[in-house]
């Protein structure tokens, strides 16, 4: 078996707020249905707890840090599963079922296998 990086784009919600408790439901529902298949996961505060860490002059360079979202978009990465599944087929089965899916897109990406 394969395992994929379900990386999830929605809109930039605050998954902890009143207002997207039927999204975050339906979310619970999709993991305990797929239980079977997810191997970890999370989901992301908001884009505006964002911290971007740049090393300027690439290895040992100066640190520097911007606060917030590095770029304005309808859509952000706002979480992702690692799943495991048979094939692509498969795991493009399981990721249509991801909320974030049916209002913005889930990117499935191979994961390496190191060791």
């Amino acid at each position: 078996m394969t395992q994929y990086a379900a990386i999830i784009y929605s809109h930039d919600g605050d998954w902890t707020s009143p207002e997207e408790a039927e999204t975050t439901k339906a979310y619970a529902e999709f993991s305990e249905n797929q239980a079977a298949v997810i191997r970890g996961g999370a989901a992301l505060h908001p884009t505006s707890t964002a911290t971007v860490v740049k090393v300027a002059g690439g290895r040992g360079g100066d640190v520097l840090t911007t606060d917030g979202p590095f770029v304005e978009a309808r859509e952000v990465l706002s979480g992702f599963y690692l799943i495991e599944a048979d094939d692509l087929d498969s795991a493009v089965a399981i990721a249509a079922q991801i909320p974030g899916a049916w209002d913005g897109a889930v990117e499935l990406r191979p994961v390496i296998q190191f060791g």
